[in-house]
């Protein structure tokens, strides 16, 4: 098999602290900027599981540059360069601790909280009589508290505003950005034979400004839906053809993981690793329309190191 990167432990010029998240690796320098590798750690239900999946990284991290730049006209964001298939570098900015949860359809957590008799998520109110993968009546904004460790937490718009967490103004307008950014995304998907079925924005602040930070429109923080037979899928009750990181979530499930104490994490055989590899490929090429280049993985912390280093000394 191809070699995975799952740890980090770079020493950039300049480096004055590193942060490691539950996927990506993040390297703060002197000069104002960050470094970010993206790993190929994989995480489901808040668990980071044991086996690292081959390309994941570079996946992410090329289908978020693309969306980044095909957004940026909307929102300014904090990339700069990618001198690496795996590596952002950009502007380090103060992470605003909401992710920004936007819906277009009932799928995934959403449909669990509904399916569990739930009728209002983060004070949203969804009507009666929805199907598991329905489109909404128009997309939803649920929000999430963002935890450096354990469960990202659902949060109302009003309890974010009472609770001092962001002032009124400040979230009206990531609102505002969040709503744009989905309809990009939508429209640049359905290009592609895809539905953007849901996904997530983070934010921060650099210079008393507000950008777009992390990633964008990947399969960690998006699901896709194919758009070909999806009308007929949903008539018969039939399981979604998806890109997305849900068929990891749907293993782990049957095979008795949601990530609630006393589980413990599946052993995932080499055959499902390659699997995981091959639909992050896949939606790679589905969502840009380009051929995948896998990159040379014989020693990917060598290569990281060289191609970073030589960026930040000529710039």
């Amino acid at each position: 098999m191809e070699q995975a990167i799952t740890s980090s432990d770079f020493n950039f010029p300049g480096q004055v602290s590193v942060y490691k998240g539950k996927v990506r690796d993040v390297y703060t320098l002197s000069n104002g900027l960050v470094v970010m590798v993206a790993s190929d750690r994989i995480s489901a239900f808040d668990h980071i599981l044991p086996k690292g999946i081959p390309f994941k990284g570079q996946v992410l991290n090329q289908v978020a540059t693309l969306f980044l730049e095909a957004t940026k006209d909307i929102v300014p964001n904090w990339l700069i360069a990618t001198p690496d298939p795996s590596v952002a570098i950009g502007l380090k900015c103060e992470p605003i601790r909401i992710e920004m949860v936007i819906r277009g359809y009932l799928a995934g957590h959403a449909a669990r909280e509904y399916k569990s008799g739930k009728r209002i998520l983060c004070g949203v109110t969804l009507p009666e009589g929805l199907k598991e993968n329905d489109r909404l009546p128009a997309p939803i904004i649920t929000p999430a508290t963002k935890a450096d460790e354990g469960h990202d937490e659902d949060i109302s718009r009003e309890e974010i505003i009472a609770r001092g967490i962001l002032p009124e103004e400040t979230y009206k307008q990531l609102e505002d950005y969040t709503y744009k950014l989905f309809a990009r995304g939508t429209e640049i998907a359905a290009k592609q034979g895809l539905i953007l079925v849901d996904t997530k924005y983070e934010f921060g602040i650099h210079d008393g400004k507000i950008y777009l930070i992390d990633e964008i429109h990947t399969p960690d923080s998006s699901r896709y839906f194919y758009k070909e037979g999806y009308e007929e899928r949903q008539e018969k009750g039939e399981i979604q053809k998806q890109l997305s990181k849900e068929f990891v979530r749907q293993w782990l499930i049957e095979n008795g993981f949601q990530g609630l104490e006393g589980q413990n994490i599946p052993d995932m055989p080499d055959e499902f690793v390659k699997t995981i590899t091959e639909r992050y490929i896949e939606l790679y090429e589905r969502i840009t329309g380009n051929a995948f280049v896998k990159s040379d993985t014989s020693d990917i912390k060598e290569r990281i190191e060289k191609n970073v280093t030589a960026f930040l000394e000529s710039y």
